[in-house]
C-alpha cells in the first residue's frame, strides 16, 4: 500500500476517534502529497523514494518550528508541533541509530579513500544516497565532519 492510501486509511481512523492532531498532521501529509503530484504534472504517483523525502521534509518543518518556538518561550506552540512530528515519522522508514550511520560513514570513508574536508561533500553524496529515508541529513553532517576532521 502506497503512502497516499496508508494516510487515507489512518485518516479516517483519526476521524472516528477524533484525534484532531492526527487529522491535522495526516491532512498536511495528503495536502503535500497532492501538490507534489500536481507540480509533477501528471496523475502518476510519487516514487517511494520521493514520498519518503516528502515526509521528511515535512517532519523537518516542524522540528525546525518547534524549535523557534522554544528559543522564544512558546512551549504552547511547540507542544501542538512536535506532536505532529510524532504523527508524521511514522510513515519514515526505521531511523538507524548514530552507531549504525557511523558504520556506514566509515565504509564509505575507507571506500572511497577520503582523507580529509575536502573530500565531505563526495562522502555526504555517498552516504545520503545509501541511507535515504532512514536518517536524518543533519546527523549525517556531522558525524562525516567529526571523522574527517579526527
Amino acid at each position: 500500500m502506497g503512502l497516499q492510501e496508508s494516510v487515507m486509511t489512518e485518516m479516517k481512523a483519526a476521524m472516528k476517534a477524533k484525534d484532531t492532531v492526527a487529522l491535522e498532521s495526516l491532512r498536511a501529509i495528503k495536502s503535500a502529497i497532492l501538490l507534489a503530484q500536481t507540480e509533477k504534472g501528471g496523475g502518476d504517483g510519487l516514487s517511494e523514494e520521493e514520498e519518503v523525502k516528502l515526509v521528511q521534509k515535512l517532519v523537518k518543518q516542524r522540528k525546525d518550528s518547534a524549535a523557534i518556538f522554544t528559543e522564544q518561550g512558546r512551549d504552547d506552540l511547540a507542544g501542538p508541533e512536535l506532536a505532529q512530528v510524532a504523527v508524521i515519522e511514522k510513515f519514515l522508514p526505521e531511523q538507524l541509530t548514530e552507531e549504525e550511520i557511523e558504520k556506514v560513514v566509515v565504509q564509505t570513508i575507507d571506500a572511497t579513500g577520503a582523507t580529509g574536508m575536502k573530500d565531505m561533500g563526495k562522502v555526504m553524496g555517498m552516504v545520503s544516497k545509501e541511507l535515504a529515508g532512514q536518517a536524518d541529513g543533519k546527523t549525517i553532517s556531522s558525524i562525516v565532519k567529526a571523522k574527517l576532521s579526527s
